[in-house]
C-alpha cells in the first residue's frame, strides 16, 4: 500500500538541484506529488516536498534518505508521514481566511485562529494569550502556561527592539493581536519555523485583528444606535 510523506530538505539554490533530488526519489520508486518553498537566501533554499512511496516500510524510508544524501549539497531536515488528508494549500488558505473574517464573536475568532494556525504550519501546540490579564484565551495541544507565554512575548519584543529582529527560539513563534491586547503563540519540538510559515501565521493574525476591530464597531453601533455611525 502506498504511503505519503512530508520531506523537508535544504538544497543549493541552483538550476538542476531539484531535478537531481527528484531523480533520487524516483530511484526508490517514489514520486513527488507537491512542493513548497519555505525559505530562500545565501545560495540555499528550504523546500518541503510531498512524497508518495510504494509502501510504508521503514527500510524504504531509510533508503530514500540515503539516496537523497547522494545529491551534492542536499541535507534532510525532517521526514514525517503525511497524516492528514491532502489539501489544496491555496484553497485551504482562502477557506481559512473566509472563516476568520466571518467570525461572529471575538471568542469564536480566537478559537478558530488558534486551531487553523496550528494546522497550517504543523505546530504541536498553539495558544492565544491576553497580555494584560495574563490569561489563556484559547489553546490547542499541550501549550505552556499563560505566565510563560506572556514572558516569551515580552522577551521577544525586547530583543526585537534591541537588535531589530526576533531572536527567540526558532521552534516557537508569535504574532500580535493589538486590537484585543492578545498574542498568538505557536510551538513545535526541534523543528524551526521558516520564513514562509512565519508570514502565514502573521497574515492569519492580521485577519483576526481586523475582525476584532470590526466587532468593536458593531458592538458600539448596537449599544448606541442614536449616534448615527
Amino acid at each position: 500500500m502506498s504511503c505519503s510523506y512530508v520531506l523537508r530538505v535544504w538544497m543549493p539554490d541552483r538550476p538542476g538541484a531539484l531535478g537531481a533530488l527528484a531523480s533520487r526519489i524516483g530511484a526508490v520508486g517514489g514520486d513527488v506529488a507537491g512542493i513548497d518553498i519555505l525559505e530562500r537566501g545565501a545560495g540555499r533554499v528550504i523546500d518541503e516536498l510531498l512524497i508518495e512511496l510504494p509502501s510504508d516500510d521503514p527500510e524504504l524510508v531509510e533508503l530514500l534518505v540515503s539516496e537523497i544524501h547522494q545529491v551534492d549539497g542536499v541535507d534532510v531536515e525532517s521526514i514525517r508521514p503525511a497524516t492528514e488528508a491532502l489539501r489544496d494549500a491555496r484553497l485551504d488558505a482562502l477557506e481559512t481566511a473566509a472563516m476568520l473574517v466571518g467570525a461572529r464573536s471575538a471568542e469564536e475568532a480566537v478559537i478558530e485562529l488558534c486551531s487553523h494556525a496550528v494546522r497550517t504550519v504543523g505546530a504541536l501546540w498553539g495558544a492565544v494569550v491576553d497580555l494584560e490579564a495574563g490569561a489563556l484565551v484559547a489553546a490547542e495541544g499541550e501549550a505552556p502556561g499563560a505566565a510563560w507565554l506572556c514572558a516569551f512575548v515580552a522577551g521577544s519584543q525586547s530583543s526585537a527592539r534591541m537588535v531589530g529582529s526576533d531572536t527567540g527560539p526558532a521552534d516557537v513563534l508569535w504574532a500580535p493581536l493589538p486590537a484585543a491586547g492578545h498574542a498568538l503563540v505557536l510551538g513545535r519540538q526541534g523543528k524551526a519555523f521558516r520564513a514562509r510559515e512565519r508570514r502565514q501565521v502573521a497574515a492569519l493574525a492580521r485577519i483576526v485583528d481586523a475582525r476584532f476591530r470590526d466587532l468593536k464597531v458593531i458592538a458600539c453601533r448596537t449599544a448606541h444606535p442614536s449616534m448615527g455611525w
